[in-house]
């Protein structure tokens, strides 16, 4: 009778541990690598929205300068946000800027982290190169996520153990203004991962769209449906302002 209770327990608390690991991940921690426009601006809405960021540059000098961005535009949220009550928007400012700390090293860094974006040069072998770095160091259950534009998502997770925990999640610039986010999902991401992507950009105050087609926005050529998703490669005349719009609203309509 006893080896059959231990039995059901051991049984229950695998279909517990089963269901646990089936759970969305909860992004509270957030490290975003590259201080530059679109990485300041994405460490910038995940503070303002309570999460706590770690913004990862190769110098204090670029971190400085990407602080002072983050800042000002902060001062600019909060005046057209609190124009009624500017203390209120002094708050706001200290707290987003309270929750952003800096880093020169990222190994040290995504250890305690949920989520890794990464807005760095548009390089596959660099990217590569990070990601497989950082895989060696990040917890177990951290999501990798690229903001690339113009590379295969594919391509880039394939550096790491963890396809399953990455995914594309492409932002517009400027980050603080613009509510479309692209959650792309390459065939080896989990839907726990997607979902849980989904349910950041949420939070984010941001519109994600699952798609079937990835906006490519650099030279390179679309790779062949191998993969399972279908790439769509802007010319190079339609990267303008409106014609970029155009595009983008096609491709929400495609969407899934």
């Amino acid at each position: 009778m006893a080896f059959v209770t231990r039995q059901f327990v051991r049984s229950m608390s695998s279909s517990s541990t089963a269901a646990a690991s089936a759970k969305k991940i909860l992004v509270k921690h957030v490290t975003v690598i590259g201080g530059g426009l679109m990485g300041a601006g994405i460490a910038q809405v995940a503070a303002a929205t309570g999460h706590t960021v770690v913004l990862v540059d190769q110098t204090e000098d670029i971190l400085a300068k990407s602080r002072k961005g983050i800042e000002e535009s902060l001062r600019k949220v909060a005046k057209k946000k609190f124009a009624e009550n500017p203390k209120a928007g002094d708050e706001f400012m200290e707290k987003t800027l309270s929750s952003i700390l800096t880093s020169m090293d990222a190994a040290s860094v995504v250890h305690s982290t949920d989520l890794v974006v990464e807005a760095i040069v548009e390089n596959l072998r660099v990217k590569s190169e990070l990601f497989k770095r950082l895989d060696k160091f990040a917890a177990e259950h951290t999501i990798f996520a690229s903001n690339t534009s113009s590379l295969q998502i594919t391509s880039i997770a394939n550096a790491t153990t963890r396809q399953d925990r990455f995914a594309g999640l492409h932002f517009f610039n400027p980050v603080p203004l613009m509510k479309l986010v692209e959650v792309i999902k390459t065939p080896m991401t989990s839907q726990k991962t997607f979902e849980s992507l989904v349910d950041f950009s949420k939070t984010l105050g941001k519109h994600p769209v699952a798609c079937k087609l990835q906006l490519l926005l650099g030279p390179e050529e679309p790779e062949p449906c191998v993969s399972g998703t279908a790439w769509w490669h802007m010319n190079p005349e339609q990267k303008t302002g409106a014609s970029l719009l155009e595009r983008t609203l096609q491709v929400i309509s495609e969407m899934v």
